[in-house]
């Protein structure tokens, strides 16, 4: 008889414990869809982020915006670059001086379709001069079906953003699935992550975004 065997209890702890991982991820996959990227994303350039950046934001993560991952590695998003609605090439530099949440959703992705409508919302509360939601749609086939979504829908505050490189940003960003949402810094750099879909106009959303604002000040 193995150890394992002289301490039921043990194991059928490790087994409920794995079990519960498993129902998790099982979970998150229905309502978070999954690409394949080609290749591994690019290398980013890594800058000092403002002292104490993370220590400020980790509280909110809390609530619905709990699958936020804040990061450490403060990759340069400046030079990410994509289409405006009149298909002039931009980039995320442009918004220089803001805070910028980045989400990036196309049309053939329910639970990107679903929180739409919050970033507007959220875009209509705090949009301005220290924060702007950049949605940039990445339909493959041009812009036609997320300028119609919008239309559908009756965004009415967001900008339409549109990458027709294909994977391009999406690799750049080594991205999973979709909706994926970034969280910027004045400077452009990335200081959170959110994979997945999330109440973008919620009170604890709000917090986060005006506690990122205060933070880069």
């Amino acid at each position: 008889m193995n150890n394992t065997d002289k301490n039921p209890a043990r194991f059928s702890a490790k087994t409920i414990f794995a079990s519960a991982v498993l129902v998790a991820g099982l979970v998150a996959g229905a309502i978070y869809v999954t690409m394949t990227p080609d290749g591994n994303g690019e290398t980013q350039t890594a800058l000092p982020a403002d002292q104490g950046i993370q220590q400020i934001l980790q509280p909110f993560a809390v609530g619905e915006m709990a699958a936020l991952f804040v990061s450490e590695d403060n990759s340069d998003r400046n030079s990410l670059g994509f289409q405006n609605r009149a298909g002039e090439q931009i980039s995320v530099a442009d918004w220089q001086g803001r805070v910028v949440l980045v989400n990036l959703w196309a049309t053939w992705c329910p639970p990107c379709r679903a929180e739409m409508p919050a970033l507007d919302r959220l875009q209509a509360q705090l949009g301005g001069a220290d924060f702007e939601v950049v949605a940039i749609n990445v339909d493959r086939g041009g812009p036609a079906k997320g300028e119609a979504f919008y239309t559908e829908i009756g965004l009415k505050n967001l900008g339409f953003y549109y990458d027709g490189t294909q994977p391009g940003i999406v690799r750049e960003l080594s991205v999973i699935g979709m909706p994926t949402t970034l969280l910027l810094d004045r400077e452009g750099r990335e200081v959170a992550r959110l994979a997945g879909p999330a109440e973008w106009a919620s009170d604890d959303a709000v917090k986060l975004i005006e506690a990122a604002i205060g933070a880069s000040q």
